[in-house]
């Protein structure tokens, strides 16, 4: 019995990144990479997947037209990149850090070995993959049916990763109303119309290079 516990112990125990990651070759991390520095760019070879150790990256996604939007913000804990497991030629979108990022660059083929040979890893990968799918399902469906001012406020509760930490406040590095207006798909004048009336009613508010977002601002989303 004893024994029995002890096996389900060890296949529950989760995948250890630091160690997998920090036996790396040489050359594929630790990176560094400063605030607003492209990590890839579109239409440059998907040869690599990216594992953010701390920072973040907005993926963004320029159309013929010129039309620039954001479809993604990458946390740290996350990876990026991982298209070119799934054949991807080209990238499809530009990756720019929005802060100072800690990173590591696995080559393509190491990452299909380090999923093969650690059961644990592959088991984890697959679960962040099937949560990224569900939040693009839920992105497309908030830009499909909600209003622009409930958009934002789902945008700011992501970006603060609301519900992994059990705080009333969440201090985030302040974001570029820019970047946000391309998030959300709205124009800057509007976000910055949204921000202020969010400020008004308390649900964000700002300390200098800080963004202090309230678990208020769930209630917009949740009824608004």
């Amino acid at each position: 019995m004893e024994a029995r516990t002890a096996m389900v112990r060890r296949r529950r125990q989760p995948a250890d990144w630091k160690s997998l990651l920090g036996g790396l070759p040489a050359g594929n991390g630790p990176l560094e990479y400063r605030k607003n520095r492209n990590i890839f760019r579109q239409g440059d070879p998907a040869d690599c997947v990216f594992y953010l150790r701390r920072g973040r990256v907005h993926l963004g996604v320029t159309s013929g037209q010129g039309k620039e939007a954001i479809v993604a913000a990458v946390s740290g804990g996350e990876f990026f990149g991982e298209g070119c497991l799934a054949g991807q030629p080209l990238r499809m979108a530009t990756a720019t850090a929005t802060c100072v990022c800690i990173l590591f660059k696995i080559e393509k083929p190491l990452m299909a070995r380090l999923l093969h040979e650690h059961h644990e890893a592959s088991e984890m990968f697959v679960a962040y993959l099937l949560s990224r799918s569900i939040r693009f399902e839920e992105d497309l469906l908030d830009q499909m049916f909600n209003s622009s001012e409930r958009r934002l406020a789902r945008i700011l509760l992501l970006l603060a990763r609301y519900g992994s930490e059990p705080r009333s406040e969440i201090i985030v590095p302040r974001i570029n109303q820019e970047r946000l207006a391309q998030m959300v798909g709205i124009t800057r004048s509007r976000v910055s119309h949204f921000m202020s009336k969010f400020k008004k009613l308390g649900f964000i508010d700002y300390k200098g290079p800080e963004l202090t977002i309230n678990n208020g601002l769930l209630g917009l989303v949740l009824n608004g």
